[in-house]
């Protein structure tokens, strides 16, 4: 007997932009391995800045995406429409792109490191007033 799944496509669009903000996320990873691997440095970022950047740009990618991708999975359980999470998906690879570019690239002040957290704040908040409204009667 053969039975169908059906997928919406509001889940659809969470599964595509978790696996690109995942990749993104792998991406954050390997910068800072090569960095271990270019100053032999196992443990800790050597009191290197150039290790430091990337260390910390893939903590902060840590910090703040796993919530961000069970957001868009509840959006489209809830029953969101698939253009809210792609809305949101989007924002969300923007802001982390930007964050992790500005914050990989510079270990002050940069127009990515502050574009990039002001986004992602911006999707914590919509996502936050998204997931009450779907949660409404």
């Amino acid at each position: 007997m053969d039975s169908e799944v059906v997928v919406s496509a509001a889940a659809r669009a969470a599964a595509l932009w978790s696996g690109l903000n995942l990749f993104l996320y792998l991406v954050l990873a390997v910068l800072v391995t090569r960095q271990r691997q270019r100053h032999h440095v196992l443990i800790g970022d050597g009191d290197l800045v150039e290790l430091a950047r990337p260390m910390r740009a893939f903590g902060n990618a840590s910090e703040y995406v796993p919530a961000a991708l069970l957001v868009l999975a509840l959006l489209a359980m809830l029953g969101a429409h698939p253009l809210v999470v792609h809305g949101m998906g989007a924002l969300l690879l923007v802001a982390r792109v930007l964050h992790g570019v500005g914050l990989s690239n510079n270990e002050g002040v940069s127009f990515g490191r502050t574009s990039g957290a002001v986004l992602t704040w911006l999707y914590y908040l919509l996502s936050s007033a998204l997931l009450i409204f779907y949660c409404l009667p």
